[in-house]
């Protein structure tokens, strides 16, 4: 019998984010739920308050989204899927505000970094906030005609703003990628499409390690898309590694590849095997 968190995706922020966003884009006939933090909403997955968690991982201009390669191994759920947004800022105030009133600008800081250009340009003071959309509430809140802030359509929508540029992105490709998370893992069929493994490792401490690690990658014919280190329990001799490769397990040359990993690594854990998005073949 299906229950009514069947029907819920959780994000992290408020609504109006582009987590928000990119919830109601992928899952259309889903209600998003939103959460205080990326850890409130992978709790709201373990503990049955939605069904799946949309959780952004990287942007093509900002890089890496802060703590997420920390949390995501601990989340205790399996990567389903994957989900490309475009992230089109806009430039939201209070009614009755204009550009040439304005005196600073609020957002998240990957909004503002993403925004350099626009904000040089109109001599805006930028004050980091929270989040995007937490940002739009908060000026909507004040309803202070010299203050703006870089958030989406929806948040202004959402919050009663009105919208004094839209696209003020430093580039046209800004885009983020996001995971959607489950409590269960999936097992999709290579042969019905391209299929992605991420999986987080430790290589041993031994000089070229991670060189011999990543061997039976090359060996094997295994391509590697996204390769990431980080530093963990405060230990800078101890990295961890983040990769996303092409493949499923069970092909033959990812199993090599990953038994040539394993041999040379103190931990290889597997965080889900997922089809590949359809906007990957669009970047090729």
């Amino acid at each position: 019998m299906a229950s009514k968190s069947d029907n819920i995706i959780a994000f992290q922020g408020v609504p109006g984010a582009y987590s928000d966003l990119a919830c109601r884009a992928a899952y259309p006939a889903m209600t998003t739920l939103p959460c205080a933090s990326f850890e409130d909403a992978f709790a709201a997955v373990k503990n049955g308050d939605a069904r799946l968690a949309m959780i952004p991982i990287e942007n093509s201009l900002a890089g890496r989204v802060a703590d997420i390669h920390h949390l995501l191994p601990e989340a205790g759920l399996h990567i389903i899927g994957e989900h490309f947004q475009r992230v089109n800022h806009c430039l939201v105030a209070p009614k009755g505000a204009t550009v040439a009133g304005l005196k600073s600008v609020e957002s998240h800081v990957q909004a503002l970094s993403q925004c350099r250009n626009f904000i040089k340009q109109h001599g805006l003071k930028p004050v980091v906030r929270a989040d995007t959309a937490g940002s739009a509430q908060e000026v909507a809140a004040r309803g202070d005609k010299s203050v703006a802030a870089i958030a989406s359509s929806l948040a202004a929508e959402i919050y009663g703003l009105e919208i004094l540029a839209t696209d003020i992105e430093d580039a046209e490709h800004n885009t983020t990628r996001m995971v959607v998370m489950a409590r269960d893992p999936i097992d999709p069929d290579p042969a019905k499409g391209p299929v992605v493994t991420s999986f987080v490792f430790r290589v041993r401490s031994v000089p070229a390690a991670l060189y011999k690690a990543l061997g039976g990658f090359a060996t094997n014919g295994v391509n590697i898309t996204k390769l990431e280190s980080y530093m963990i329990d405060g230990n800078f001799t101890v990295a961890q590694f983040y990769a996303d490769i092409d493949g499923h397990p069970d092909q033959r040359p990812v199993r090599l590849a990953l038994e040539e990993l394993s041999f040379f690594s103190r931990e290889v854990r597997i965080l889900g095997v997922y089809p590949a998005n359809a906007f990957r073949a669009g970047q090729k």
